[in-house]
């Protein structure tokens, strides 16, 4: 009787987690060629993906976590198979996999950044809501302080040139960062306001104002709206990644960045961690001298930077690229006679064009670095699977070898034979 009791204790278990397991999987609803019909209605995050696609694989866990995140609120996530609902594809223009999209009636936005959870929600959210959101509550500054760190606020009615070209920009810039208004009285406890319109942005635990206001010139004023909202999206001294360093580099600045090296867990060793922190005390301590000119930030991922550099960097090390040109340099020092100090000395030089320059984009660079990267990620296959590396390249090397020696072998064979042919003659006669 214990035994049965076990074993029914054991299918109710099964049965449960059977259960479970099928109800959070299908948070994520699987999509035909008929959601052409029904994409406008309602809002869709939608990933595109195919069967083989080794990233989308990756990608699958977390798009479920992203599914279970988003379950409570009006975003409906699904996924569609593209090599079967080939029409899907070409309707959204989907040129690689995995693509994912955010679909809101006629708005569709494509998302570029970090593969993660966090983000994919955090760009789903914003752009299931309005431009710039409202706040009437002064008690609503606290929730949102604690849910995002970075969020721009316009302090004034919902009227006049300054506000029209603020929901613009905010409309231009909504996939990337949060845009809030308020009024004076709601604002007056959460961020001093002593002319009203006023325009904040809110990062590391303090407001940053903007003060390109110039009604005078709307082209202007649109315009340096536009640079400033580019610029204060990103934290002081945020981590770059693969998947936003395109946008660090639409702000036209020098990105000065700090290589270190994580490991699988994300963790930085406690010398390239120092170092990490001596730089960025640069900016801390210095931010109106040096951020108008120049991004900071940190990377963890060597492999970026060699690529960029065409070169096995040390690590720790620095480097700046510039965002417009992308020329590079690197110090002339050795890692570890680097201070803030000389640093500062470093972009002084960037600034006045007097620190040599590498990189670029002419064509013989580009041919350099197609054929850095090409040895480096062949280094890589070979690193990680000689076995593997060696049959993929070896065998189409092998049939090009037969290839050859049939095409201009075949000659000399025939010669052999003729000539064989002709002494058997000449033996007979």
């Amino acid at each position: 009787m214990v035994y049965l009791a076990r074993i029914w204790l054991f299918v109710l278990v099964y049965v449960f987690s059977a259960i479970l397991t099928h109800t959070t999987g299908s948070r994520v609803i699987e999509l035909s060629d008929k959601f052409l019909d029904i994409h406008k209605e309602g809002q869709w995050l939608v990933m595109m993906y195919a069967p083989w696609c080794a990233h989308c694989k990756k990608l699958e866990p977390i798009w479920s976590h992203v599914a279970q995140h988003l379950h409570a609120t009006p975003i409906r996530v699904g996924r569609i198979d593209c090599t079967r609902f080939t029409n899907v594809a070409n309707v959204f223009k989907v040129k690689g996999f995995p693509t994912i999209l955010f679909l809101k009636g006629d708005q569709e936005h494509m998302y570029h950044g970090d593969r993660t959870r966090d983000e994919i929600v955090k760009f789903a959210l914003r752009l299931s809501g309005p431009p710039v959101q409202e706040i009437t509550k002064p008690q609503s500054f606290q929730s949102i302080m604690k849910e995002q760190d970075l969020y721009f606020l316009y302090v004034g009615d919902r009227s006049g040139i300054f506000w029209e070209l603020y929901y613009k920009t905010a409309n231009m810039f909504q996939p990337f960062a949060y845009f809030y208004q308020t009024y004076p009285r709601i604002a007056r406890k959460h961020a001093p306001v002593e002319k009203v319109p006023a325009l904040f942005v809110y990062k590391e635990n303090l407001h940053y104002n903007f003060t390109g206001h110039d009604l005078n010139d709307i082209e202007k004023m649109n315009e340096t709206l536009y640079k400033w909202v580019n610029a204060e999206r990103f934290p002081t001294f945020p981590k770059v990644t693969k998947g936003n360093i395109n946008q660090l580099f639409l702000t036209n600045k020098n990105l000065v960045l700090a290589v270190v090296e994580e490991n699988i867990l994300e963790e930085v060793a406690p010398d390239m961690l120092e170092f990490r922190d001596m730089v960025q005390s640069v900016i801390k301590n210095k931010r109106a001298k040096y951020h108008d000119h120049f991004q900071f930030g940190w990377i963890g991922s060597p492999d970026l930077v060699n690529s960029i550099a065409m070169m096995v960097v040390p690590l720790p090390s620095l480097i700046v690229i510039n965002t417009t040109t992308n020329h590079h340099h690197i110090p002339e020092d050795e890692t570890e006679k680097l201070t803030p100090k000389v640093i500062e000395l470093f972009l002084e030089q960037i600034r006045n064009e007097s620190a040599p320059r590498y990189g670029g984009n002419s064509w013989l660079v580009r041919i350099y670095r197609a054929w850095f990267e090409s040895k480096t990620s062949l280094a890589s296959m070979w690193k990680g699977n000689p076995i593997l590396t060696t049959v993929i390249f070896g065998l189409p090397f092998g049939f090009l070898m037969l290839i050859c020696y049939g095409t201009f072998c075949q000659d000399i064979l025939d010669a052999d034979e003729d000539e064989d042919e002709n002494t058997a003659h000449m033996k007979n006669d």
